[in-house]
């Protein structure tokens, strides 16, 4: 039934529904049934404490509608947005495709947001009992040699609010965004960003989301480039442009058109990208795996490639609110048949 409807509706329905619970008697009961707690989940990161990796990915809860609802689904962080500076629109719809054979979601929403005004004020109110990061990104109509001032004013107006901030220059859904991961263009952004965090009483926490179609080439110079302007983190991977290796009728993938493919088929070349960062970058900087994720095995393989904390949208999509506590539950299970009693000690434990 769910499945039958369009998944942009389905999301907003879930989202509303979210929203609803989050403030209703009935989050109780849902939390005993999704609790999971293990202190070898446990972690200090970014400066933060997280009861556990789980997070939910940018996308899902773009306007941090759901933030009082996910932590009695077993949530550790959540990261809202993206956030535009000013409200737009985004793409024409539809926008949001099911590849139900493979397990995956092709977007192209387009960065469709209220702008950052109205989210800051919703996230002021809300109940904080789970890390809370931000996803920001620039408006549409803003070219790519003004960009830096609306990164600028999505930094300044959620800096006070926001546990840490993603910069999202890797979607593959507005024209021209990715170029701005060209190392001249992102030395400045993410150089004036820093100049004002070494304005703040305290820094907050700069991340970087990182597209899964770079080379080890344009990787090297995204991780030099994250080391020079001391950002403190990369997550690892936006959706993807390609379509190789997919069941899904070559008709029906031309029939819907130009969008980022998330979900299963990107969950190797995930792994790959968080393997690599971790081989040139070790711990100095803390990576957040990304994509594929569908059970704990996908989780552990991430984390022992080299990922802290990992999120998940498409596994939520297909296997339902359950996977976060079968997540947790199953990686306190890996854990200790590996001999770890912290997952800080899995962290890149394959390349050890």
């Amino acid at each position: 039934m769910i499945f039958s409807q369009d998944p942009e509706t389905m999301n907003r329905t879930a989202v509303r529904l979210g929203e609803y619970l989050g403030h209703s008697w009935l989050k109780r009961p849902l939390e005993k049934t999704y609790h999971f707690e293990d202190p070898g989940l446990e972690q200090e990161l970014l400066g933060l404490k997280f009861r556990n990796p789980v997070g939910l990915a940018a996308g899902f809860d773009k306007a941090a509608r759901m933030v009082d609802f996910l932590p009695a689904l077993g949530f550790g962080h959540v990261e809202i947005g993206s956030v535009t500076p000013q409200p737009q629109e985004g793409n024409p719809k539809p926008r949001a495709f099911r590849l139900e054979e493979d397990e995956a979601l092709i977007n192209r929403m387009g960065f469709n947001s209220e702008g950052a005004a109205v989210i800051a004020d919703r996230l002021r109110l809300v109940e904080r009992k789970l890390v809370v990061g931000v996803n920001i990104g620039k408006n549409r109509n803003t070219p790519n040699e003004k960009a830096v001032p609306d990164y600028e004013e999505g930094f300044r107006i959620f800096a006070p609010i926001a546990d840490y901030i993603t910069i999202n220059i890797s979607s593959p859904n507005t024209p021209g965004l990715r170029d701005l991961l060209e190392k001249g263009p992102l030395r400045e952004l993410l150089g004036a960003l820093q100049k004002l965090n070494a304005q703040l009483a305290k820094q907050v926490p700069l991340l970087l989301k990182v597209p899964p179609d770079s080379t080890a080439t344009q990787l090297d110079d995204i991780m030099e480039v994250a080391k020079e302007t001391q950002i403190h983190g990369l997550i690892a991977v936006n959706t993807t442009l390609a379509r190789t290796g997919l069941r899904t009728a070559p008709a029906t993938l031309q029939a819907i058109g130009a969008g980022g493919l998330s979900g299963e088929p990107l969950k190797n070349r995930a792994t790959e990208v968080i393997r690599y960062l971790y081989r040139g970058l070790g711990r100095d900087m803390a990576i957040v795996g990304s994509g594929g994720i569908f059970s704990a095995a996908d989780a552990y393989e991430k984390i022992k490639a080299g990922a802290s904390l990992i999120q998940i949208y498409t596994g939520l999509v297909y296997e339902g609110p359950g996977l976060v506590k079968r997540i947790n539950k199953g990686l306190s299970v890996l854990l200790r048949a590996h001999g770890f009693t912290s997952i800080r000690q899995a962290v890149g434990a394959e390349q050890i």
